[in-house]
């Protein structure tokens, strides 16, 4: 570079010339350097880009394969779990709950009645009698009439 840049003869006298798709270009060494250096550059930088890309990837997988792996052994373990459980409940004899002297009282509703004997029956329907409105607009219809 140095040699490039001091020796004025050679820079500024000699020239190279390149066709590239049917166009001439001449360069002398000194611009012929610095295009070699602004390849490079863009060379690097574009390797640079390609292995940040690869390295993203490659944490990507990792982290998916972790995960995978995870929940493999998550179900693997539930799995034991269930299979302990059956092996308990078939070894355990089936036996009625013992009944307890005293039901609890349900009244949800604060009247003095258990609601479990209480007549829960629909209510019978109340009839409303009908207004006649002059609104033409109810709830988004224009102009119709209600018809039931």
């Amino acid at each position: 570079m140095i040699a490039v840049s001091w020796d004025e003869t050679a820079a500024s006298t000699t020239t190279a010339s390149f066709t590239v798709f049917d166009r001439l270009f001449q360069f002398t060494q000194l611009e012929l350097f610095f295009a070699g250096v602004a390849t490079g550059a863009v060379l690097l930088l574009g390797l640079g880009m390609m292995f940040s890309g690869m390295r993203r990837s490659a944490a990507k997988r990792r982290s998916l394969r972790a995960s995978r792996t995870e929940a493999r052994d998550r179900v693997t373990r539930l799995e034991e779990e269930k299979r302990e459980l059956e092996r308990k409940l078939e070894a355990t004899p089936a036996t009625p709950a013992p009944a307890t002297a005293t039901t609890p009282v349900v009244d949800r509703d604060r009247d003095g009645v258990d609601d479990r004997v209480e007549d829960t029956a629909p209510h019978p329907r109340v009839e409303v009698p009908r207004q006649s409105s002059t609104d033409q607009l109810v709830a988004g219809r224009h102009g119709r009439s209600d018809h039931r």
